[in-house]
């Protein structure tokens, strides 16, 4: 789908409701990806075999770009995904059990802006049908992360206890996980952003991530996904106590509530904002965080990234990896590509 086709794939797509079309989209890669001529094929056209490689929390990636959680939340396309030249994926974000997110419509397009805003809601299969889809994967191809998230009928204060029995299932699969705790989809989730939650909640999975070690034989990196939406003390708060956790790392930036600047019709529809809206956002947080811990805790960076020069942004502020999800949408498939040629 390079050249003129994606547009007009994205012709038709773009002719269907947002969560449709993504539906389609899924469906078709994870069918490609369920045959070994087809990934071949795909492989050949969008990958970069000439892009660097790089370690971070203590895995070599194949290259800085990936695939951020939420496009394939259940596990079920990563295998054609990977072809499309992702040095990493992200599965998820994965609840406990099988939760229906909340109603439709739930996803918008800005078109004008390139922007997407979403109220998913962590809709999902739940974490053994995710596993399932994960066992016997074969080594090499991208790093594949999970991302947890709690379900959304569990208290606040028992939230550890879901992201324990996660990380249990997932060590054993997954070559990292990300703890979502800024989705602003799903009520309350973001107060474990709080020092208070946020300490006794990492505290735990650090101890769990730890305890599994002798069950699988290494030590699986855990990540936190953190809202742009957090003030600076709130936001450098947050950071010291994922840095005094011993945790592994630190996702910039999850979708943003904040409106500022936005004149489209859509704006006052509920959800989190994703896309070029939010690119300046996210790197000026990514910058932020580098500044304060010194380099010290890797960064991903994520929000708008929508080409090479939004990728090259976020990498000079401070992030080792980035990610990126809306890009796709409106770019296509030969982004991944475009960016890795532009980073070259």
């Amino acid at each position: 789908m390079t050249g003129f086709l994606y547009p007009l794939s994205r012709a038709l797509l773009f002719g269907l409701d947002a969560e449709t079309a993504h539906g389609l989209s899924l469906s078709t890669i994870a069918r490609v990806g369920s045959v070994p001529g087809l990934r071949l094929l795909l492989a050949s056209q969008f990958s970069a075999p000439e892009a660097e490689s790089v370690e971070v929390f203590g895995l070599r990636f194949p290259n800085r770009v990936g695939l951020a959680a939420g496009y394939d939340k259940d596990g079920e396309g990563w295998r054609g995904l990977a072809c499309l030249g992702f040095g990493h994926i992200e599965v998820g974000t994965v609840t406990p059990e099988p939760q229906p997110g909340n109603p439709k419509p739930r996803v918008f397009r800005l078109i004008d802006e390139r922007s997407v805003i979403n109220r998913m809601g962590f809709p999902g299969r739940g974490a053994e049908y995710v596993a399932a889809r994960l066992r016997g994967r074969k080594p090499g191809g991208p790093i594949i992360g999970v991302n947890i998230g709690k379900q959304k009928t569990t208290a606040l204060e028992d939230a550890a206890d879901d992201y324990e029995r996660l990380v249990d299932i997932f060590a054993p699969l997954a070559d990292y996980l990300a703890l979502n705790i800024s989705s602003p989809n799903t009520p309350g989730l973001r107060k474990l952003q709080e020092r208070g939650f946020l300490g006794a909640l990492l505290g735990r999975v650090a101890v769990r991530r730890d305890e599994v070690v002798d069950e699988i034989g290494r030590q699986v990196p855990v990540l936190v996904k953190l809202a742009p939406d957090l003030d600076d003390e709130q936001m450098l708060t947050a950071v010291d106590v994922i840095a005094e956790s011993g945790l592994d790392g630190i996702i910039a930036t999850n979708t943003t509530i904040s409106r500022d600047g936005l004149d489209h019709a859509l704006a006052g529809e509920e959800g989190g904002l994703s896309g070029a809206a939010l690119t300046d956002m996210s790197t000026r947080i990514i910058a932020r965080i580098a500044e304060h811990t010194g380099g010290s805790i890797p960064i991903v960076g994520v929000g708008g990234v929508m080409g090479p020069e939004d990728a090259r942004a976020k990498l000079d502020a401070g992030a080792t990896l980035v990610q990126l999800y809306t890009g796709l949408v409106y770019e296509g498939p030969g982004l991944v590509k475009r960016i890795l040629n532009g980073l070259a």
